[in-house]
């Protein structure tokens, strides 16, 4: 079976089902690859870059194309690391590492479904970080994950917040990740960046959410540092906020400081009882190897639509589990990123949850189809072949690509309109 052509394939449809997410983002775009074979098979692969920056995806694929054209899928690992050192001087991190994702993700998938094995299968095999203690559970897969529903902004006024979060237990998620500051429908985010006002905000919503649904809802807070070009928590304002979240037992705390200082993720953990996470924005191992090194996360979040492939995504997840660290998945592309995530999270035994879209739309729903499970809160180990995921000629026809519609953060000159 031998590769005979790779093509990107570029979409806009709706960003999400969920009403509480839609209020702030209504479209998103998405870039998948797909990679053909004299045998007939198909791989399919996403890449996290295509919600963000969709158009530079193609030219970057078709650079890689010609290294793939003619080969088989019998050593993943060899196609990637040919396809890294021909783009050495632009790819070692940033977007070339992360259209490689995309395209590492496809081969592992076209290689499940010749196998007709599920690609987390596949993976299991590269696991270097050691199993759990316990002698019974040593090289056991887990038959289900527990998830989160990934519930973006706090949506305001508090009794909508709470409105938001009863919505996710209706859809049988037994955790909830909400944002940062606040999200008014008619005024958009409001955030502070004061240590004493970020503190009592985030605090209060912590209260509110304890009081209302309880000490057993596993409660996640994302503060999307870096993301807004001024509002920017430093080390001072993350460790008040972080201190004054340690009564309300977070299961993590996502991004407080920009990743632009790893050694100052490092002291806040130093300076807390809060779990802190992170990792979604870093891409390849080497990227990674310095946070990893300072302990800069309590739970690492490589993405594996974002971090390089999937094989990368098992390296970073075997460091962190040497250091005793666990990993949360991230998972916020469309269903291939999904389906990435999910079979990398059940490959790696330092899993501790699973980021999923909630209630989402036709771009994810259309391509994971009736491979992703949730029951009683807990994510069901995938069995297809391969990703379980499919792009049919349908959903293309009716979800073209419009130029603009990838996300990037407000800045004077470039205004997010979508």
């Amino acid at each position: 079976m031998k590769i005979t052509d790779v093509q990107t394939i570029l979409l806009t449809g709706p960003c999400t089902g969920d009403p509480y997410l839609s209020e702030a983002r209504q479209l998103r775009s998405a870039a998948f690859i797909r990679i053909e074979t004299d045998a007939g098979l198909t791989g399919l692969g996403e890449t996290y870059a295509g919600y963000f920056f969709p158009e530079g995806v193609p030219a970057i694929v078709d650079f890689f194309k010609p290294i793939l054209l003619g080969n088989t899928v019998d050593d993943i690992p060899a196609l990637w690391q040919r396809m890294y050192q021909c783009g050495n001087f632009w790819c070692r991190v940033g977007l070339g590492a992360i259209v490689l994702a995309g395209i590492e993700a496809a081969l592992w998938d076209l290689k499940g479904k010749a196998l007709g094995v599920p690609v987390y299968r596949l993976l299991a095999d590269s696991w270097q970080g050691g199993f759990p203690e316990t002698a019974a559970d040593q090289g056991k897969e887990p038959t289900e994950l527990p998830a989160y529903a990934t519930g973006g902004p706090s949506n305001y006024p508090l009794e909508k917040l709470a409105d938001k979060i009863a919505f996710y237990q209706s859809l049988g998620f037994q955790g909830v990740k909400i944002g940062a500051g606040a999200y008014w429908k008619d005024r958009g985010f409001e955030i502070s960046v004061d240590p004493a006002e970020a503190a009592d905000l985030e605090a209060r919503k912590a209260d509110f959410v304890r009081q209302q649904f309880g000490n057993d809802l596993r409660l996640l807070f994302d503060a999307h540092m870096g993301n807004s070009p001024t509002l920017t928590w430093d080390l001072e304002t993350a460790t008040a906020v972080a201190r004054a979240l340690e009564p309300y037992h977070l299961f993590f705390l996502e991004e407080p400081l920009h990743y632009t200082r790893p050694d100052l993720y490092a002291e806040l953990r130093r300076n807390t009882k809060t779990v802190i996470a992170g990792g979604e924005c870093l891409t390849a191992v080497c990227e990674w190897q310095t946070f990893i090194e300072q302990d800069s996360f309590g739970v690492g979040q490589p993405d594996a639509s974002f971090t390089a492939g999937m094989d990368q995504f098992m390296q970073v997840a075997s460091r962190l589990a040497q250091r005793g660290q666990k990993i949360a998945p991230h998972a916020w592309g469309a269903g291939g990123s999904q389906m990435q995530n999910i079979h990398a999270g059940f490959a790696c035994p330092n899993t501790v949850i699973l980021e999923v879209a909630p209630a989402y739309g036709p771009l994810h729903s259309e391509v994971i189809g009736d491979s992703l499970h949730l029951k009683n809160g807990y994510i069901q180990r995938p069995e297809k072949p391969g990703l379980g995921i499919e792009l049919r000629d349908e959903t293309i026809r009716r979800f073209p690509f419009i130029p603009g519609t990838g996300e990037f953060n407000s800045v004077p000159g470039k205004i997010l309109t979508t």
